[in-house]
């Protein structure tokens, strides 16, 4: 590979703080990533030398704030394969992105009966916003089940999609790691005559993403998992899509004339973006997408296989019964996020402890309480690895488990 970890991890001020006086162990990338400082330098630089709202004025700061505003957008959307920045709305994340979606898309073409194809493994982001429209307009949600090896089970896809209006999955799952059969799901879907939405939030900030590959409609992601900062996310849809939704919220920037008997929208994707947008936000955005870039999807990509496989060795070798790791048992068709339960001690306990070694690993539902029913557990420990993370830090966080094993056998 061609990457020098040692200079990688000296790009993120964070990860030279101690935890208890330990060195920290940061693997939580799942939940939110580690900000290299060229991001929080772009967001510096725009509010000390460009502060300006967007699109509204023709002073030099209005047009430099304006300018970086768009270039990060047209960077965003050709960092995932993307052909018109246009297609690229901005959000606050990619929650909101799915609700934009619900509240657009599917107020205009759902209707009592129509269905809504989810999975066993998705977030509740994407879970929820098709239960509200259930609720509202009577729409039917079916599920794609798990296997025992953690994977969709997609036996009966054909069945599934048949009469469907819209397949929501999740590229990789958030507990599990699994990689989802996209250009499977995509091809079922569109035989059913099916729009498809992507949750690709666990997928963008860890491997090379082509959207118009994939085949999707819709693909929502958010900025902190990807190096950028909280407050921004993107929704990627096809141009006639967007065309054809209504807008999301109301207000100024989404219109382009207002009158007494009514308004006239503006152009994509501007329709989606009411009020001031998150400016900042969005040039650190920018600036995490040119970081990722530089240094390489595809390094990305091997380095973090490289460290999952290892991961998942050593807590196999080092624990065997003791530890059950929910998800492939491989690094072959899963990302980086390993959770597990380990010797029969809630996943709470086990990350508090951990804490006092200076390790940062995820406790709870992680936002998937269905997943969790499914697999029959209150909640898990998770360990989620990004480029920034280290062989050591796998060794860490084992070292830090004995330690529990110890602490809760007394």
């Amino acid at each position: 590979m061609s990457i020098d970890l040692a200079a990688i991890r000296a790009e993120f001020p964070l990860l030279k703080r101690k935890i208890n006086g330990k060195r920290l162990v940061y693997v939580d990338s799942a939940a939110t990533s580690q900000k290299p400082q060229s991001v929080l330098d772009a967001m510096d630089n725009y509010y000390t030398t460009q502060n300006a709202n967007v699109h509204r004025g023709v002073y030099t700061l209005a047009e430099e704030a304006t300018s970086a505003f768009e270039s990060a957008r047209a960077r965003t959307a050709k960092f995932i394969g993307a052909q018109d920045p246009h297609e690229l709305v901005f959000t606050r994340n990619a929650t909101e992105s799915i609700n934009l979606v619900a509240r657009t898309w599917g107020y205009q073409n759902l209707r009592d009966g129509d269905v809504v194809v989810l999975t066993e493994m998705e977030h509740h982001a994407n879970i929820v916003p098709w239960q509200m429209l259930s609720a509202e307009r009577g729409i039917i949600i079916r599920w794609i089940p798990i296997t025992s090896d953690y994977r969709l089970d997609l036996s009966d896809i054909d069945a599934l999609l048949d009469g469907a209006s819209l397949l929501a999955v999740t590229s990789m799952s958030n507990v599990l790691g699994t990689v989802n059969d996209l250009e499977k799901l995509v091809a079922a879907a569109r035989s059913a005559g099916a729009k498809v939405l992507v949750d690709a939030c666990q997928s963008i900030p860890h491997d090379p993403v082509d959207v118009v590959a994939w085949g999707a409609d819709f693909v929502a992601f958010s900025g902190h998992k990807m190096m950028g900062p909280t407050g921004i996310g993107a929704l990627w849809a096809r141009r006639e899509l967007l065309e054809e939704m209504p807008p999301f919220l109301g207000g100024g920037e989404m219109i382009r004339d207002v009158r007494k008997d009514g308004f006239t929208m503006n152009d994509v994707p501007w329709k989606f973006e009411a009020g001031t947008p998150a400016i900042a936000e969005a040039i650190g955005l920018g600036a995490a997408v040119d970081w990722l870039s530089a240094v390489g999807m595809e390094n990305i990509a091997e380095h973090e296989r490289a460290l999952t496989e290892y991961a998942l060795e050593q807590l196999t070798s080092a624990f065997g019964d003791e530890i059950t790791i929910y998800g492939p048992q491989t690094a072959e068709g899963r990302g980086s996020a390993v959770s597990f339960l380990f010797n029969e001690i809630h996943a709470h306990d086990i990350s508090q402890v951990l804490d006092e070694d200076g390790v940062c690993v995820r406790a709870g539902h992680h936002c998937a309480k269905p997943l969790m029913r499914v697999l029959g557990v209150p909640a898990t420990s998770r360990a989620s690895f990004a480029i920034y993370n280290t062989f050591e830090d796998v060794d860490a966080l084992v070292e830090a488990l004995h330690k529990a094993k110890t602490f809760f056998a007394r």
